[in-house]
């Protein structure tokens, strides 16, 4: 019996938590002359407010706010492209860099050779996966707020709502990453992502929709992410925004623990 079969049976998969930090440290180290790069996230929603939202809106004219009060189209737009900005952040690092990490750099098999354990790596490539979700995030509230678009303060907790977003989807896209074979299964990732970006009422509410489509896209991640975004942005808080931070939470927790897991069997096995 090897000694890596010996740690297996007598360590569970997933145990070492805590030395997380060391992941994250050194994403940042790798990327701290990229750092233009992973700012460069912030520009592609800007382009859609301003050509969608302040362009085209000014054809459109008002639409109505979740608490039924109209509101330019530009400020209906924002929030969900807020909430597609953290996505993409998170899903990018978590997908693409971490399958190059695992299949093609080696980066993982050298720290498990250290004291890191599968689920430091996968709490830390998250983690920063969320970090860099939230800089776009947070680049994006910026202008919303400098263009007016912000209305409420309850807009204050829309940040952390981002944040909770892109560890969602970080969760998740870290999970699908070591599921994949090679880079032409990325394009499997865009035709989740780019369908999920266009039609969760990003542009458009959601009461366009039949009656069953609608309930499809009411189960898309993105959906809540946007509609989150929507009640803080504009004031009109409910009850609703506790289910849309639950499902969240879920992909959290559900894409973080099966991350580990197949990380613990790509590596250690």
């Amino acid at each position: 019996m090897t000694t890596h079969g010996l740690v297996l049976r007598i360590v569970p998969v997933g145990s070492y938590a805590g030395r997380a930090r060391a992941v994250v440290e050194r994403s940042a180290l790798v990327n701290r002359r990229n750092w233009l790069l992973v700012v460069s996230g912030v520009v592609e929603p800007l382009f859609y407010l301003f050509a969608l939202g302040i362009g085209f809106g000014g054809i459109i004219g008002n639409l109505t706010a979740p608490d039924g009060h109209p509101i330019s189209y530009a400020a209906y737009v924002a929030p969900g492209l807020l909430a597609a900005s953290a996505m993409n952040g998170a899903v990018h690092d978590s997908t693409f860099n971490v399958f190059m990490k695992l299949k093609y750099a080696r980066v993982y098999d050298a720290m498990l050779a250290t004291p890191l354990g599968p689920m430091d790596v996968a709490l830390g490539e998250i983690s920063w996966s969320l970090l860099r979700g939230g800089i776009y995030a947070a680049g994006f509230l910026a202008v919303m707020g400098a263009l007016g678009l912000i209305t409420s303060p309850w807009a204050l907790l829309a940040l952390p709502a981002a944040l909770l977003v892109a560890f969602g989807f970080a969760s998740v896209g870290m999970a699908a990453a070591t599921l994949l074979r090679s880079w032409q299964d990325f394009d499997l990732i865009l035709l989740v992502v780019m369908p999920m970006f266009l039609f969760s009422t990003t542009f458009f509410p959601i009461t366009v929709y039949p009656a069953a489509i609608r309930v499809a896209v009411e189960c898309l991640p993105l959906y809540h992410g946007i509609e989150l975004m929507r009640q803080l942005t504009s004031g009109a808080v409910g009850w609703s925004a506790l289910g849309h931070v639950a499902y969240f939470a879920a992909m959290v927790a559900v894409g973080g623990w099966f991350a580990t897991r197949r990380l613990g069997k790509l590596l250690l096995t």
